[in-house]
């Protein structure tokens, strides 16, 4: 048996959706086209969206995410980090090294998950909340190199001395989660990454995306 379902929702949500999807907005046309509705409807949706900041119309007429995804965006971090929590444990616990899950923030990458090894002498001092810009360090990298690859396997990124002296990272980006755009990786005091960091960087990325789709 089916459940019951609110078409009005529905609607709204893939208005969301299609609004996500796209850099320069959709027009009020293109969205009657996309959801396979009437204007009439396309408006009342619109301006529903609009009285709770969720979509904004430009002078042109075009629909847009509006900031109050925002407000909504920060519920997502937690929710995020409990999801990586097991992926990244085992990872830090089999490598040796301090792991991290990092999210794209404007034109930063901030850490939101991170775990130590338990075993270990020594390892990286590595915090939730730290931030530093794409182009500099694996986790970024990898990110920016998942955005060149495109729908390709862009494999994972090494980087030494670039945020840290001494300290040397890999990551691997997660691919195919909706509205998620980070990276998975290790960073540990060395002067090359080990073989077999990249590929176990990789498997943990993958567990990662699984766990959020």
């Amino acid at each position: 048996m089916t459940a019951e379902t609110s078409q009005t929702l529905d609607r709204g949500l893939r208005v969301l959706k299609l609004l996500a999807d796209t850099d320069h907005g959709l027009t009020v046309t293109e969205l009657s086209h996309k959801l396979g509705v009437n204007r009439t409807v396309v408006y009342r949706l619109l301006a529903t969206l609009e009285q709770h900041a969720l979509v904004r119309r430009d002078l042109g007429g075009r629909a847009r995410v509006g900031l109050g995804v925002l407000r909504l965006g920060r519920q997502v971090h937690p929710l995020v980090r409990e999801a990586a929590m097991p992926a990244l444990r085992s990872l830090a616990e089999d490598i040796g090294a301090t792991a991290h899950l990092t999210l794209v923030d404007g034109a930063e990458a901030l850490a939101v998950a991170v775990v130590e090894p338990s075993w270990t002498d020594y390892h990286v001092a590595y915090r939730a909340g730290f931030r530093h810009p794409l182009d500099r360090g694996a986790a970024g990298k990898a990110i920016l190199s998942a955005r060149q690859q495109g729908a390709g396997e862009p494999g994972y990124t090494l980087t030494h001395g670039e945020l840290e002296a001494g300290a040397c990272g890999a990551a691997a980006p997660l691919l195919g989660v909706t509205g998620v755009e980070g990276s998975v990786g290790v960073v540990m005091l060395a002067d090359v990454v080990p073989e077999r960091v990249g590929a176990r960087v990789m498997d943990a990325a993958r567990e990662v995306a699984e766990a959020l789709r």
